[in-house]
């Protein structure tokens, strides 16, 4: 299937030049929304559908979306001459090939088929089809009746199958044949910092949380490229130290801009000077359980510095973004993916994945879990995030056409840096992402 393009329509509005304002309209026009969806999610980008340790076991589906579109990720079975080769890892549109049916309902489960409820027609696990009722049609006497006309093929008429790559656990799928390889499209300068996280290690799942947040999908990319609002927003990070301005930290990114990584560190001791005059520090709040900065270092945090060879560095937050869909939280020893799913210009539902290593000690999961509090819906952190989207995106509609977000903190260009006083990486989605939409 080949990748849907933008079309040669496509509005032309964006009048200033670079990417530092971005046009309201880009969060607020249905027919933009629309052709996001065929261009970038469609299209020739690879979309995050899940974790392998989601469906351990052969015939485990998890529902997922890509885009607006239901996909199944499977566990297919595998022949022996294919082991190694092959993981049997299937994703497959959840939509009958016959009436265009959703015929999967459960969000995860197991099959040894999948079966449409509407006219019962199974596929097999790789989205073959596999029957039908009444293809060659029902006998009455000497004469058939009804069935499928002559050149009816079953391997013709199976579901829409994607295109399937996995990073060290990662699933990802693209509608597109048209795609790069999966580590050409993450690239060289993002692949350490996924590597650091999952090379190597058997994942384990800890949970899920789930919300629907009422703003374009693009402002969650956003906020995590954003290194300029956690120690303003979020009073969390700023009081108890775990991300301030003045942190040694680094903003990394691909080379076209779409992905990055937020690296960071956290103060040891003493009270930073940013801290003055930001009014979400609050001096004198305390923690009735102080479980929640409890923080224990791994070996894994530890890491050559890909721009630096022979040094190490060890951070302890890193937020890689790839776009278009996925976020993957290191926040001290919380680990969770981030699954953006779009419903609409003003709407996204956010699926929150945590989980930790299959050699972690109870103690350590009991951690994650603790410090996953800080996280998802309710979380002491993110909540911020989710309420401050709504109302950016209710600032947007109230304006209308004309007006246009300021987004040149470090000045206009889409380069790298080594401090978090920037909102580069911001600048550089947009940059790439006006290409793709022709604007």
């Amino acid at each position: 299937m080949n990748a849907p393009q933008a079309s040669s329509s496509a509005p032309s509005r964006w009048s200033p030049p670079g990417s530092s304002r971005i046009p309201f309209w880009a969060y607020t026009d249905d027919q933009l929304y629309q052709r996001e969806l065929e261009a970038i999610f469609y299209g020739a980008h690879w979309c995050y559908v899940g974790l392998e340790v989601e469906i351990p076991n052969v015939g485990d589906y998890k529902l997922s979306h890509i885009g607006e579109r239901q996909v199944l990720m499977v566990r297919d079975r595998v022949a022996p001459e294919d082991r190694g080769i092959d993981i049997g890892i299937r994703v497959v549109e959840n939509r009958c090939a016959h009436r265009g049916v959703r015929f999967c309902q459960k969000l995860q489960g197991n099959a040894r088929s999948f079966v449409c409820p509407y006219h019962q027609w199974t596929y097999k696990l790789n989205g073959d089809l596999a029957g039908l009722p009444f293809k060659d049609g029902v006998k009455d006497g000497d004469c058939v009746n009804g069935g499928m006309p002559e050149g009816f093929e079953l391997k013709d008429h199976g579901l829409t199958k994607l295109r399937v790559a996995t990073l060290h656990g990662l699933v990802f799928a693209t509608f597109s044949d048209q795609t790069e390889p999966l580590q050409d499209y993450l690239g060289p300068h993002v692949m350490p910092w996924l590597e650091r996280i999952f090379k190597g290690r058997t994942l384990t799942l800890l949970g899920y949380n789930r919300q629907r947040i009422p703003g374009n999908w693009k402002l969650m990319m956003e906020n995590i490229k954003d290194p300029y609002h956690p120690g303003l927003l979020h009073t969390w990070f700023v009081t108890f130290g775990l991300w301030r301005a003045d942190q040694k930290s680094r903003m990394v990114m691909d080379a076209q801009g779409r992905h990055a990584v937020m690296i960071s560190r956290k103060n040891e001791g003493g009270q930073a000077a940013v801290t003055q005059g930001v009014t979400s520090f609050k001096a004198g709040m305390t923690l009735h359980d102080d479980r929640l900065l409890d923080v224990v270092p791994e070996p894994w945090w530890r890491i050559p510095d890909p721009s630096n060879p022979g040094a190490e560095i060890t951070p302890t937050v890193t937020m890689i973004t790839l776009f278009p869909s996925l976020i993957v939280q290191q926040q001290v020893n919380s680990l969770s993916t981030r699954h953006i799913v779009p419903r609409g210009a003003g709407e996204f539902d956010f699926v929150w994945t945590h989980f930790g290593f299959a050699d972690d000690t109870p103690e350590m999961t009991r951690r994650r879990l603790r410090q996953s509090n800080l996280f998802g819906p309710a979380g002491f952190v993110s909540a911020d995030d989710g309420e401050v989207i709504e109302l950016s995106q209710g600032g947007f509609r109230q304006w209308g056409e004309g007006g246009s977000t300021l987004c040149e903190l470090g000045g206009t260009g889409t380069e790298m840096t080594e401090h978090m006083v920037t909102e580069t990486l911001i600048r550089s989605m947009y940059a790439y992402w006006k290409k793709v939409m022709a604007v």
